[in-house]
């Protein structure tokens, strides 16, 4: 058992929504992350859905503008939002930081550069000491658990889907980051995070993994705004990842819907029909 400081507890459709703050060791600081629990019945046990925010956004985004607590407490699925970074290091240099990179902006990857290789390895924390941590804190299933995500936590969604074959059921994703290499947001946040050598960037793009996925069926599901600013100006490329699937036959349902953009208006639309495919995998 972790030592875990309960920030908030909002009772919500039967059940609870609730703040914590615990010490990462994997990121070497405090961190927050928010959790939905569908009753509070201690000897249920449920399986978990984990949504990872986009960038600018913290533990509270999806939380208080998603409405996603209705599905999950229909479901019988926790919800686990993290953050999006680490934060609030002490006698680290910021100065290159901005909106799209840094803080609220750590891109789901383990960083190599020296400067930030110690705190900002977000893909580390989310597949293994986030999971963990659930798991012996909190009603949870051990092994029933699935991941999605929004823009750059779309893409964090994916590639940690990707990257461990079986440790999720089912992945989705809104509006992700879909080829990070050949987009403006994906060079500016590898090259400050991996550095240089652009071929170690390929390892956190969902469009070059899926051609060396190799473990149990997966299929991707993706949901995309016609009307996203982000798409129109090629930040998230989500015809190079259909494309790519479709050359390795991997299973991959994509949605266009008419007139939406990239803001939670759009994700708190569809959000149901995700729940509704992932207690598919979860139940």
């Amino acid at each position: 058992m972790l030592q875990l400081k309960q920030i908030s507890s909002n009772k919500s459709f039967g059940g609870s929504q609730k703040v914590f703050s615990h010490f990462s060791k994997v990121l070497s600081c405090d961190m927050n992350f928010a959790i939905f629990l569908p009753s509070e019945d201690v000897n249920q046990k449920y399986p978990v859905l984990y949504y990872l925010s986009g960038l600018t956004c913290n533990e509270l985004n999806c939380v208080q503008k998603c409405g996603f607590q209705k599905y999950a407490a229909e479901n019988g699925i926790i919800v686990v939002c993290p953050d999006t970074s680490p934060r609030n290091i002490e006698g680290l240099d910021t100065s290159a930081f901005s909106w799209d990179f840094g803080y609220g902006a750590g891109f789901y990857v383990d960083a190599t550069i020296d400067l930030y290789k110690k705190n900002f390895r977000m893909y580390s924390y989310v597949t293994t000491e986030l999971i963990e941590m659930i798991n012996s804190n909190f009603p949870a299933i051990p092994g029933k658990q699935s991941v999605t995500g929004h823009s750059m936590g779309g893409h964090g969604a994916l590639i940690c889907a990707l990257k461990n074959p079986g440790l999720y059921q089912s992945v989705s994703a809104f509006a992700p980051i879909s080829n990070p290499v050949n987009c403006p947001w994906g060079h500016k946040a590898f090259k400050g995070f991996l550095g240089p050598d652009e071929s170690t960037w390929k390892a956190y793009d969902a469009t070059e993994l899926v051609s060396k996925y190799k473990g149990p069926p997966l299929e991707l599901f993706i949901d995309q705004g016609s009307e996203d600013q982000f798409l129109k100006e090629n930040q998230l490329l989500p015809n190079n990842l259909v494309e790519a699937a479709k050359k390795v036959q991997m299973p991959l349902i994509y949605k266009l819907r008419d007139g939406y953009d990239h803001s939670y208006f759009f994700m708190s639309t569809f959000i149901s029909e995700h729940f509704a495919y992932h207690a598919k995998f979860l139940k």
